[in-house]
């Protein structure tokens, strides 16, 4: 830091530049893009150098799910099944889609609850903390109000026609 000297009467005192406030305070700059356009991630721990890396790591989060998340299983198998039987019931592509968007968003809070919970434990070890309870409730409850209205939009699009289909078969 710049100083300049300031006389008084009795004596001298040392005040900052105004110059050297400013350069002190303002943000660093990002850095310069290299000539092929990337820029360095000097802080990121491993960079996906292709896009289809980028894709295999991205499945491994969801097998990872898959394979040790109950509760994902069970979005998946029924997320398959509201579609499947959309499409046997010959239902509207519009519909088929809001139940595929739907059931995927389901699947996606449960895979960002499954990030989230994993953090957390990271974070807190094998301790407890109320605020890594609030954090994983709220991260649950998340997932529970998207299944909740995934039933209630496969519901209202599937029952008419499957209610119909019931009915005709009585007969």
């Amino acid at each position: 830091m710049v100083y300049h000297n300031t006389h008084s009467a009795n004596s001298q005192y040392l005040v900052p530049s105004s110059r050297s406030i400013v350069q002190e305070l303002s943000l660093p700059k990002p850095p310069k893009p290299e000539s092929n356009h990337r820029f360095k991630r000097d802080l990121a721990w491993c960079i996906a150098p292709t896009l289809m890396v980028s894709f295999k790591y991205a499945w491994a989060g969801v097998r990872y799910a898959f394979v040790t998340q109950r509760n994902f299983r069970i979005h998946t198998l029924i997320g398959i099944v509201a579609i499947s039987l959309a499409i046997l019931l010959d239902l509207t592509p519009v519909e088929i889609a809001v139940i595929g968007l739907t059931s995927g968003l389901v699947m996606t809070l449960e895979l960002l609850n499954t990030a989230v919970e994993a953090v957390v434990d990271l974070t807190v070890k094998q301790s407890y903390h109320e605020l890594a309870k609030v954090a994983k409730d709220c991260a649950a409850g998340a997932v529970l109000i998207s299944a909740i209205a995934a039933l209630l939009v496969a519901g209202s699009l599937l029952l008419p026609p499957l209610m119909t289909r019931i009915l005709l078969l009585i007969r």
